[in-house]
Parts: C-alpha cells; sequence; structure tokens
C-alpha cells in the first residue's frame, strides 16, 4: 500500500492552470500546502487561426476541406510539456523524491510523454482526474483514498 509522506509533491493539472502542492503532514495526516501555481492565457483556435480550412484536391478532382490545426490544444500539450520539464528540475535539485500527479486523461497522457525516466520512477501514482478548481483538504482527501486503495 502506498502512502502520502512527509514533503510529497502533489501535481494537480490541466491544460490551463497547475497547482503543485507539498504535504508537510505526516503520513495518516496530510497537510497539502500551494507551493507553486501555473497558468496561461490560451484563447480558443477560432481566436488563434486567422485562415479558412485549407482544401485539398484529389485525382477526380474532388475539392475537400482539411480540418484545422488545433492552436488551442497545442498551447495546452506545451503547457503540460512545461509543468513535466519544472518538475524534472525540482526532482534533480532534489527537492522531493515522491510525486502523485493528477490530471484528466489528456493532460496525463501529454504529461506521461513528457516526463523523463526518472520523474516515471519518483511517481507514486497518476490520478485520472480534472481537480485543478477543488481545495488542497479536498485534494489531499482523494489522493489519500486513491493510494489507500491500490
Amino acid at each position: 500500500m502506498k502512502r502520502l509522506n512527509h514533503n510529497t509533491r502533489v501535481l494537480v493539472t490541466d491544460g490551463g492552470r497547475a497547482i503543485v502542492f507539498r504535504n508537510d503532514g505526516q503520513v495518516g495526516k496530510p497537510n497539502l500546502q500551494q507551493f507553486k501555481v501555473y497558468a496561461h492565457d490560451n484563447p480558443p483556435t477560432r481566436e488563434q487561426g486567422t485562415d479558412k480550412p485549407p482544401r485539398s484536391n484529389n485525382l477526380a478532382g474532388d475539392r475537400s476541406s482539411i480540418e484545422m490545426t488545433d492552436f488551442h490544444q497545442q498551447a495546452e500539450d506545451r503547457f503540460v510539456m512545461q509543468i513535466a520539464a519544472d518538475m524534472e528540475k525540482d526532482l534533480q535539485a532534489g527537492e522531493f523524491e515522491e510525486l502523485v500527479v493528477v490530471a484528466p486523461p489528456v493532460a496525463l497522457g501529454v504529461y506521461r510523454k513528457a516526463a523523463s525516466k526518472k520523474l516515471q520512477q519518483a511517481t507514486l501514482m497518476e490520478i485520472n482526474k480534472d481537480l485543478t478548481k477543488h481545495a488542497a483538504t479536498e485534494v489531499a482527501d482523494i489522493v489519500v483514498k486513491a493510494l489507500e486503495g491500490d
């Protein structure tokens, strides 16, 4: 059974904001303190792209539109990759040894791809939820239940 130990970091993120908590409590009595906050302004794709959807022609002469690039999703992915890079720097600096990652499915997938092998080894658990708007006590309860249920 895994536990939320003292000084374990809890990363709660989605594509637009991230909160990093540090457990200042002990095993069984978590006390998550907000440590870092990240946010970025990411307008919808319709406000980022100015061109019409591209068109393609096939050999038969038919024209069809091609799906537009999702600039909004690309910006969210870059944001999550930057968070993973920051967690890697902190891990290399010895600021923490264990990490719990809480993110919705898409952000969690991007995080997994961006996380180094060492960061993946330091990750106790990945929780597939969006808790960026929850209070620290709620996040602590959900994380403890998930770790103890594993």
